[in-house]
């Protein structure tokens, strides 16, 4: 006779705003690079807005992706504001020289696919490259540059034909993933589009879900309409 234990739905107790608020000041308390005395954190109906002033672009990042990886988070709302010290300020032409060093520098990386302007210190990226961990490698490099306020990433995807069994293999990789449930989402496929529905239990797994999709290889394009439910398990 079946064990009814594994089958078991757990109905945890949603978190309140101010349990959530909690665990994300903890979370940025938690990270080595923050103080968290500069990010104010609120929360409403599960939407966390921060707030503050931080001296780097980087900052700005981590906070915001900490928040995200935080339980019974549904949003996050980033009102966070870059100021370098003023004896630092850098104009927009060394910023851009700046870039285009890190990434000429980067293996993984061709330059001169990639343009880059520069206005007040918003760095906006346009180009084309064939990988989605490149455009994330383009950040990542200019991300932590003196005097960069915010990136805007226009650039897009080279196009790609489409592979047989795109669904399926992205659905054994959502199986062997110890951090997606795979069961609640669902996949469509069209060309190169891949669109994911379904209920997640947190930020940081609609993000690994979206991650796992953008590794397939044939995938131009995803469109994440998964939202956050906190509160429900299966045993």
């Amino acid at each position: 006779m079946p064990d009814l234990k594994d089958h078991l739905l757990i109905i945890k107790p949603m978190k309140t705003d101010t349990e959530v608020q909690k665990d994300v000041m903890d979370e940025l308390y938690w990270e080595p690079f923050l103080k968290a005395s500069e990010i104010g954190v609120a929360v409403k109906n599960g939407i966390v807005t921060l707030s503050g002033t931080v001296n780097s672009y980087l900052k700005k990042t981590i906070a915001e992706k900490a928040a995200k990886r935080v339980a019974g988070v549904k949003a996050v709302a980033e009102d966070i504001e870059v100021k370098y010290p003023g004896d630092s300020i850098k104009n927009d032409t060394e910023i851009a020289q700046a870039i285009l060093n890190a990434l000429k520098w980067n293996s993984a990386i061709t330059e001169d696919k990639i343009k880059v302007k520069v206005e007040n210190g918003v760095v906006t990226l346009d180009g084309q490259v064939e990988w989605e961990f490149q455009r994330g490698i383009v950040v990542s490099e200019i991300e932590n540059l003196w005097g960069v306020q915010k990136i805007v990433n226009n650039m897009t995807l080279k196009n790609i034909v489409p592979i047989a069994d795109l669904k399926q293999k992205i659905k054994s990789a959502f199986e062997r993933s110890a951090d997606i449930d795979a069961d609640k989402i669902s996949i469509e496929t069209s060309g190169n589009k891949v669109t994911l529905k379904g209920t997640v239990r947190s930020w940081k797994e609609r993000t690994n879900a979206e991650m796992a999709v953008w590794s397939a290889s044939g995938v131009y394009q995803v469109d994440n309409q998964l939202s956050v439910k906190s509160g429900v398990y299966t045993a």
